[in-house]
């Protein structure tokens, strides 16, 4: 009750409002909306009054949610504050939904986070579906998508890998100097490896060293914001109390957002200025290059794309690139050494194609089943962004036998569809036999397997990341013997989640590192 009278003040209602008059306003605000669910919506629980079914999501939402699909079926409707919201929760949903609907779910919900310093309208993440849309997306597919750009930055890639690699050494030893044994914090370097793959692809350069300060900055605002976006707002639910951002989201987001832009704004810049003062024309383009140089066709949009929008750009590679990633291969790591035969099979199968002391390589993947195998089912399992990014319907439409109306946000809860007991057999395991002998691939088409989503909101950058999951996790292995002391570190059993726009351990993979080999890395 005192969550309803809350929400009551927040719309307007005076504190000192006759207590005998509530149970009205309430009737009156309960028979509104449920009037306006028709009897074609997909089933769900029932809501309050005026909150509708916040509470149902809990801190954990993928899975909550998740657990209501034995009860009401693999399609949901919930009403969030005022915002109408279907969940899909099934392969057969989604197969409907990006195979046959996705024009008409096109469209995003951005959270009120993202819409400080105007960052939605230069996004193509949750920016609207449209002409500039379109332009973004074509030079993000020429860079990511295309097999001849992505082998071309194969090096940059292993540089980084590399310096990973080399940076848990120094700290493993630094931990044995000192009397401990040799144990790091393996999400850390992880972060600091995928940050400047991104950096060496949009900006030719790493941002991120263990002891850089602005790097560290640039850092520090740009988890604050993801942390920001992921976090349940009341003003997402209720829009009409944006202008009070009762939860203060939205100014800590201007707060944050304004620190990174001011940080990327300043690469952009510097780029301009060399390009002014130099005649040489660059023989290797970077991500930044391209976009300065873009020029339209004539047909539709803007013959140059403004140099805010262009930072916003650089951002977004950054927000989707480097903590998706690093999650990813920690809980990769994490299942590895929660499932020693798992381990024992993969570095089998790497030494007996690449040798004890030979070095990996990105064309070693393609000889490595076993190793992909385990990065498919860590994706299953622990899929980066559990809703992936929400849809927004663009029209009123039928959708397997339901009506949607215009407006409706979608979940697509991938952590729920990799669970799926009539698609996976033990689905709460983790093995990754299971995809050995089979096509089952995660690149939009096999439902049951869509980390990085489907149909033209499909994650642009899902290539590049292939390449970075396989080659960082199987360096990881070749490289060190891996042990966790379960006294020191309960990480290794407690699997709780922790939410942002990506979902996390809330307990950091600590590890011994013991170096394996000899393997030759570049300084």
């Amino acid at each position: 009750m005192e969550s309803i009278w809350c929400s009551l003040t927040w719309l307007g209602a005076s504190p000192t409002l006759p207590l005998f008059l509530l149970p009205l306003l309430l009737l009156l605000i309960w028979t509104k909306t449920r009037n306006s669910a028709t009897k074609q919506r997909p089933p769900g629980p029932t809501g309050w009054p005026v909150i509708g079914n916040m509470f149902d999501l809990g801190i954990m939402p993928h899975q909550n949610l998740y657990k209501l699909r034995s009860k009401y079926g693999p399609v949901l409707w919930l009403k969030l504050g005022s915002v109408n919201t279907m969940v899909i929760q099934s392969p057969k949903a989604a197969a409907e939904l990006f195979k046959n609907h996705d024009s008409t779910f096109c469209d995003r919900k951005c959270p009120d986070a993202l819409t400080s310093w105007g960052y939605n309208q230069g996004s193509m993440a949750v920016g609207n579906y449209g002409t500039y849309w379109r332009i973004l997306r074509r030079l993000c597919s020429s860079e990511f998508l295309v097999n001849k750009r992505v082998n071309g930055t194969a090096a940059l890639r292993q540089k980084c890998v590399d310096n990973m690699i080399r940076w848990i050494e120094e700290d493993s030893l630094a931990s044995r100097a000192c009397g401990g044994l040799g144990e790091v914090q393996l999400s850390r370097f992880l972060f600091l490896m995928a940050f400047n793959v991104v950096g060496n692809l949009m900006l030719s350069k790493d941002l991120l060293e263990p002891q850089s300060v602005e790097g560290h900055e640039f850092f520090d605002a740009m988890s604050k914001v993801m942390e920001l976006a992921g976090k349940p707002n009341v003003a997402d639910f209720l829009p009409y109390l944006k202008w009070m951002d009762p939860m203060g989201i939205k100014r800590n987001a201007d707060r944050h957002m304004g620190r990174i832009m001011t940080i990327a704004a300043k690469f952009v810049t510097e780029r301009i200025q060399q390009k002014k003062h130099s005649s040489i024309e660059k023989v290797h383009k970077d991500f930044l290059d391209v976009m300065l140089e873009y020029e339209g066709d004539g047909k539709e949009g803007p013959d140059k794309i403004s140099e805010r929008n262009v930072t916003i750009i650089i951002l977004e590679m950054f927000f989707g690139g480097s903590e998706t990633t690093s999650s990813t291969l920690e809980w990769a790591m994490v299942e590895l050494l929660r499932n020693p035969d798992s381990m024992r099979k993969v570095k089998e199968e790497m030494d007996s194609i690449i040798g004890i002391y030979g070095k990996v390589e990105e064309k070693n993947m393609d000889d490595l089943p076993y190793l992909q195998a385990v990065v498919k089912e860590t994706l299953r399992l622990h899929p980066a962004v559990p809703f992936l990014l929400p849809r927004n319907a663009i029209e009123d439409s039928s959708f397997m036998g339901y009506q949607i109306p215009k407006n409706t946000q979608v979940f697509v809860n991938v952590w729920a569809i990799g669970r799926d007991p009539e698609s996976w057999d033990d689905p709460l395991s983790f093995k990754p036999e299971r995809f050995l002998g089979k096509n089952i691939e995660y690149k939009g088409q096999h439902f049951e397997l869509i980390p990085f989503g489907s149909g033209r909101r499909i994650c642009v950058g899902f290539a590049l990341a292939q390449r970075v999951l396989h080659l960082a996790l199987a360096t990881l292995i070749q490289s060190f013997d891996w042990e966790v002391n379960s006294s020191l570190s309960p990480g290794i059993t407690d699997m709780t989640e922790r939410m942002g726009i990506s979902v996390r351990k809330l307990v950091p993979l600590k590890a011994i590192a013991t170096k394996r080999n000899s393997v030759q890395v570049t300084t």
